[in-house]
C-alpha cells in the first residue's frame, strides 16, 4: 500500500483506516461517494461486514407487512399509499380481517409482522392497545415489529400522552420492536420538501432513543435518490451513527432508493443500481457500530441484491407475504423463501431464517 501524506484523503488513507477497524470521517465517506471505483469499495465494505458478522452466512426473515390503514393527513410527496381523510379510496381493515391475516402469515412460516398505516386521526391509543394485544393473545409467538416513529410521536400527540407513556403502554400491549420507516433523510430541509408535516429530524431521534431507554430496539433506514445531496446523505448516516453510539438502538440499517411512481414528488429518473451498491458500500463502511446490513430486493431485484452481498449486506431482508407502501404503483421484485435462498447460495453464502432479534431458527 502506497504511504499516504499527512491529511490528504486518498483511498489508500481510508483503507488503511478500514483495515485498522478505525472510524472514517464526514469528509471521507464524501471522498468514497465520489470514489470511482466500486470494487474498491466492496473490499472495504465487505471486510467491515466480516467483522461484524459470520462472513459465510446471509440472513433472511419471512414475515408481512400489514398496512392497518391507508388514511394519512401528512401528505407526503413520496408517498404514492396515502388517502387522506373522508377519501372514498381510504380504509381501515377491521380486527377480523388483521387477525385473518396474521393467521395467514403463520401458516405460511411467518414469525414478524410489520404493522405500519398512515397517521389516522380517528386513531387513539386505545385502538392500538387493543388490537396488538387481540394479536398476541391468539399468535403468542408472532413479533410485532410495529409503527414508524411519525405514527408513534402522532398518537402520542392525539392521546394526549408523553411519548414515553405512549410506548410503555404499546410495548406492554405487544409491540416488540420499530421499524426505521419515516427516516427518509434526517435533514430538516430535505424533510420540508419531502415531508413538510411530517415529524423533524430531532423528533424522529426522540422517538427512538426513548424507546432504546424502555428496552425498545429498533432498526434505522435511509430513502435516497429524491432531492437529496450526497452532503445531506452523510449528515444523515452521521447521525444515525451517533444514536447508535449513544444508545444501541438499532439492530440493523437498509437503504433504497425512491420509487417515484405515481407520487407528488418530481425528480428526473430514479437513482441507478450503481448508485445503490455505492450507497451500500458507504454506509456499511461509515457505520461501524452496526451488525447488521439488510438488502432492498424488493427494490432493486435478484441480480443487484446478489451483487449486494459483496457491498456490505450481510441479511436478504424479509420475503415479504405482503407489500403496499415502498411502490406503491411501480415495479416490485417480490420472491419466496425457496428463492431466496437458491439466490444466497449462488453468490456462494449459506442461507440461515432469522427472527426479528436477529436470532437464527432452527
Amino acid at each position: 500500500m502506497a504511504t499516504v501524506a499527512p491529511g490528504r484523503i486518498t483511498i489508500d488513507s481510508i483503507s488503511e483506516k478500514v483495515f485498522a477497524n478505525e472510524r472514517i470521517n464526514a469528509e471521507e465517506a464524501m471522498f468514497l461517494f465520489n470514489h470511482p471505483n466500486l470494487l474498491d469499495l466492496a473490499t472495504l465494505a465487505n471486510f467491515r461486514r466480516e467483522q461484524r458478522t459470520d462472513p459465510k452466512v446471509v440472513t433472511y426473515i419471512i414475515g408481512r407487512i400489514l398496512n392497518y390503514t391507508n388514511v394519512c393527513w401528512v401528505r407526503c410527496k413520496f408517498c404514492a399509499f396515502y388517502r387522506v381523510p373522508n377519501h372514498a379510496e381510504g380504509y381501515l381493515l377491521s380486527d377480523d380481517q388483521i387477525l385473518e391475516k396474521v393467521k395467514d402469515t403463520v401458516n405460511k412460516g411467518g414469525v414478524e409482522i410489520l404493522f405500519q398505516g398512515g397517521l389516522n386521526p380517528k386513531l387513539k391509543i386505545d385502538y392500538y392497545e387493543g388490537i396488538f394485544q387481540k394479536i398476541k393473545a391468539a399468535y403468542p409467538n408472532v413479533i410485532l415489529h410495529a409503527l414508524s416513529p411519525a405514527e408513534i410521536i402522532y398518537i402520542a400527540h392525539i392521546s394526549k400522552l408523553t411519548l414515553e407513556d405512549t410506548l410503555k403502554r404499546l410495548h406492554a400491549a405487544g409491540l416488540h420492536s420499530i421499524p426505521g420507516a419515516g427516516g427518509e433523510i434526517l435533514v430538516d430541509r430535505v424533510r420540508k420538501i419531502i415531508a413538510p408535516y411530517k415529524d423533524t429530524t430531532d423528533e424522529w431521534l426522540k422517538c427512538m432513543r426513548t424507546a432504546a431507554g424502555l428496552g425498545i430496539r429498533s432498526t434505522a433506514s435511509m430513502m435516497f435518490g429524491h432531492v437529496e445531496t450526497l452532503e445531506d446523505r452523510v449528515e444523515h448516516l452521521g447521525r444515525i451513527r451517533d444514536l447508535q453510539d449513544e444508545c444501541q438502538p438499532f439492530r440493523a440499517f437498509v437503504t433504497w432508493n425512491f420509487q417515484p411512481e405515481d407520487t407528488q414528488l418530481a425528480i428526473p429518473q430514479k437513482a441507478s443500481s450503481f448508485d445503490y451498491l455505492r450507497t451500500l458500500a458507504v454506509s456499511r463502511i461509515f457505520l461501524d457500530n452496526f451488525d447488521n446490513f439488510q438488502l432492498s430486493i424488493l427494490t432493486q431485484g435478484p441480480k443487484i441484491a446478489q451483487l449486494g452481498l459483496s457491498y456490505g449486506a450481510n441479511d436478504f431482508g424479509s420475503v415479504m407475504i405482503e407489500e403496499q407502501v415502498v411502490s406503491a404503483k411501480g415495479e416490485k421484485h417480490i420472491l419466496d423463501s425457496g428463492e431466496f435462498e437458491r439466490l444466497i447460495r449462488e453468490a456462494g453464502y449459506e442461507p440461515k431464517r432469522r427472527n426479528t432479534r436477529y436470532e437464527v431458527l432452527g
